[in-house]
């Protein structure tokens, strides 16, 4: 298999690729924001976020199609819908802040951010941890190494250095366990 072909494979098995081919544009991630808000109606995402129906309609299809959210029928409307976010789709909120909050340090006016999250008990701003590397440090690019993991494809074992890691981090391994009880 030619070296191009072998890198298409990979970034087809790649969990960012596979991550972006469902959250990846401007209106998945604005309509997630509005889930997020608390919107489960059509024409309320319509209205908020100002997305053609067309576009939509599309984009809350994908949404259910890789299990994000649920399309819950209206008792008092039929024919209607609510979409609600499912397990997988509310446990992308945390990736969804971070995004926020690169978006907030680096490209709000300089009044500040728009909307700001609040914990509901405490009332305080959210606070973002920061990485840390193993000995307490703040985690800088610098500070990775990349390495193949336990599902690296023979490419992606070559081109980060051998054999795929014999024991996966408890995340992966919890996540392949998601898969397989599905």
């Amino acid at each position: 298999m030619s070296g191009a072909k072998q890198s298409r494979l990979a970034n087809k098995e790649c969990s960012m690729a596979r991550a972006m081919e469902v959250v990846g544009d401007r209106w998945s991630i604005l309509i997630l924001r509005e889930a997020y808000y608390g919107v489960k109606r059509f024409d309320e995402f319509e209205h908020y976020i100002g997305i053609a129906p067309n576009i939509l309609s599309n984009r809350l299809k994908k949404f259910v199609d890789a299990g994000v959210m649920t399309r819950v029928p209206l008792p008092e409307h039929s024919g209607r819908y609510e979409y609600v976010l499912t397990e997988k789709g509310r446990a992308f909120f945390p990736a969804y802040l971070a995004l926020k909050k690169w978006g907030d340090d680096w490209l709000a006016e300089p009044e500040g951010p728009q909307v700001v999250f609040r914990d509901r008990v405490a009332g305080r701003p959210i606070e973002f941890p920061v990485l840390r590397t193993s000995s307490g440090k703040p985690l800088r690019l610098e500070d990775v190494e990349v390495v193949p993991g336990s599902g690296a494809v023979p490419f992606n074992r070559k081109r980060f250095g051998g054999t795929a890691s014999a024991e996966a981090p408890a995340g992966v391994r919890a996540s392949a366990q998601r898969r397989k009880r599905k």
